[in-house]
C-alpha cells in the first residue's frame, strides 16, 4: 500500500474491464466510492460488489461527488466525452484505449489536461508488465545491439463463443475490430521498443464473426530507424496469445504466452560464433506473473503513484494518441491497398 493519503476515485462504465480497475485501486490503497454505468443491473451488482455509489449519467456523479482520480472503461465512443468532462475539472484520469479514434478529440485531451495540471494516462497495461520492462531496458541498454525487426501479436478467438462479445462488434460504439481492439496494444509496444513509426502497410479480413467490423489483420511497420516490423491480431485464433519478438544485431529478445506462462528469453552469441541454434541465453520468469492480471493491476497502481509520488506516467496521452495514429494509419492503408505515411495525420477527421 501507499503511503500517501488515500485517494477517493471514480470508475465510468462499469464492465468486464472495471474489475480491473477496482482491483488495481484497492490494490494501491485508493477508495472506489462512486461509479457511473447506465445498466440498472449492471450498476445494482456494482454496488453490491464495490459498496460504493452508483449513477446512471457520469455528469451527475461528477456534479455531485468529490473525487480526485477515475478510470474510464466504457465502450470506446464515449471515452473523449467523459475524459474532457473530468480533466477540465482537474480530476486526473486513466483512459482505457484508445483515447479516442478522434485525432483531434486526443490532443483537446492532452490539452486539457494540460492546462488543468491534471494526470493523463492511456491504459496500455502491457508497458507494466516485467516481461515488456524488461525487455525495453536490455533494448535501452544496447544488449541486443541496433534494432531491426520485430513481431509483435495479439490474438484469440472469444473464449470460443460464436458471437464478439458486447460492443466490440459494433463499428459505432467501437469504432474497428481486432485490428483497433488488440491492434493499439501491439502498436503502442511498437513504438515502445523501436521508436516511431515511417509508414504502414495493413490487410483487414472478416472470416469467421458476422460482425460490422474485421476479425483479422496484419501491419507492416516501417520504422524511423529503418528497422521493420509485423503487428499481427486476430479474434480467429483458436485460444489466447500474446507474444512479441525484438531482434538486434547482437541479439534478440522472445516472449509468448502460447506454450504456457510468458517468460522472457534473452538470445546472444556472447560466447562467440556456434551452429544456427546454439546460442546463449538468458531467461527471466517473474514470479509476479502468477498473479492473474497482474499487468492490468500494476497500470492501476502506477497511475496512483503518478499522482501521489510524482512518479513519470507510465504511458502518456501523447503515447495513446500516437498508438491511435497507427491504427488510423492501418485502416486508411487497407482502403487504398497502399502504405500510408505517418507524417502526416491519417484519419485526423475520422470519428464515432
Amino acid at each position: 500500500m501507499l503511503n500517501a493519503a488515500p485517494l477517493n476515485v471514480a470508475i465510468i462504465g462499469a464492465g468486464a474491464i472495471s474489475v480491473r480497475h477496482f482491483e488495481g485501486y484497492r490494490a494501491a490503497g485508493a477508495n472506489v466510492v462512486t461509479f457511473a454505468e447506465p445498466s440498472e443491473g449492471m450498476r445494482l451488482s456494482r454496488e453490491a460488489d464495490w459498496n460504493a455509489r452508483g449513477y446512471l449519467d457520469f455528469t451527475e456523479m461528477l456534479e455531485r461527488e468529490q473525487v480526485q482520480a477515475l478510470s474510464i472503461c466504457t465502450p470506446n465512443a464515449f471515452h473523449a466525452p467523459a475524459a474532457l468532462a473530468a480533466l477540465k475539472r482537474g480530476i486526473h484520469v486513466l483512459c482505457e484505449k484508445p483515447l479516442s479514434l478522434d485525432l483531434a478529440a486526443c490532443s483537446e485531451m492532452i490539452a486539457a489536461a494540460a492546462a488543468s495540471g491534471a494526470i493523463l494516462q492511456t491504459n496500455h497495461h502491457l508497458r507494466s508488465s516485467p516481461n515488456v520492462q524488461t525487455a525495453k531496458r536490455l533494448i535501452e541498454e544496447g544488449r541486443i545491439g541496433r534494432v531491426t525487426f520485430m513481431r509483435l501479436r495479439q490474438a484469440h478467438d472469444w473464449g470460443g463463443a460464436e458471437e464478439v462479445r458486447g460492443a466490440f462488434g459494433s463499428l459505432k460504439a467501437s469504432g474497428g475490430g481486432s485490428l483497433l481492439d488488440n491492434g493499439c496494444h501491439m502498436m503502442d509496444l511498437a513504438r515502445h521498443f523501436g521508436g516511431d513509426v515511417r509508414s504502414i502497410f495493413a490487410r483487414l479480413a472478416t472470416l469467421k464473426f458476422d460482425t460490422e467490423v474485421e476479425d483479422t489483420s496484419v501491419a507492416s511497420l516501417e520504422f524511423e530507424s529503418g528497422a521493420l516490423g509485423s503487428v499481427e491480431n486476430a479474434w480467429t485464433a483458436t485460444g489466447w496469445e500474446e507474444s512479441f519478438a525484438v531482434y538486434g544485431t547482437h541479439g534478440a529478445l522472445e516472449c509468448s504466452n502460447r506454450l504456457g506462462r510468458a517468460r522472457l528469453r534473452f538470445v546472444s552469441r556472447t560466447a562467440g560464433t556456434g551452429s544456427w541454434d546454439d546460442t546463449d541465453e538468458t531467461w527471466y520468469d517473474f514470479a509476479a506473473l502468477n498473479e492473474p492480471h497482474y499487468a492490468h493491476l500494476a497500470s492501476v497502481v502506477a497511475f496512483v503513484r503518478s499522482i501521489t509520488g510524482g512518479t513519470p506516467v507510465v504511458c502518456s496521452g501523447e503515447d495513446g494518441r500516437e498508438s491511435v495514429r497507427l491504427v488510423l494509419g492501418g485502416y486508411e492503408s487497407a482502403r487504398s491497398g497502399m502504405p500510408v505515411g505517418m507524417q502526416a495525420t491519417p484519419g485526423a477527421g475520422h470519428e464515432i
